[in-house]
């Protein structure tokens, strides 16, 4: 089976409930997010421990799997694909 689509919210905007509602209703998916101050510099990090551990063939997949779990902030709302 093919995983349901999720979205993951970083930055300013992802403490913005209405913002990450109006995402959700888009696409039709839940949007999490994840309590970081800075996003791009924690994906940068995991993109430079791939880098070390890639030659013993960790995927980028693996790595990330130590990241903290996102937390689910909104679910699209009932009968927004319609719209």
């Amino acid at each position: 089976a093919v995983p349901r689509t999720r979205i993951l919210a970083t930055g300013g905007a992802s403490h913005n409930k209405k913002i990450l509602q109006v995402l959700s209703d888009v696409f039709n998916a839940p949007v999490f997010t994840i309590n970081t101050a800075n996003s791009a510099c924690l994906g940068s990090a995991y993109r430079a421990i791939h880098g070390l551990v890639a030659e013993r063939n960790v995927s980028l997949a693996d790595v990330v799997k130590l990241a903290p779990e996102p937390s689910l902030a909104v679910t699209p709302t009932p009968g927004a694909e319609e719209v």
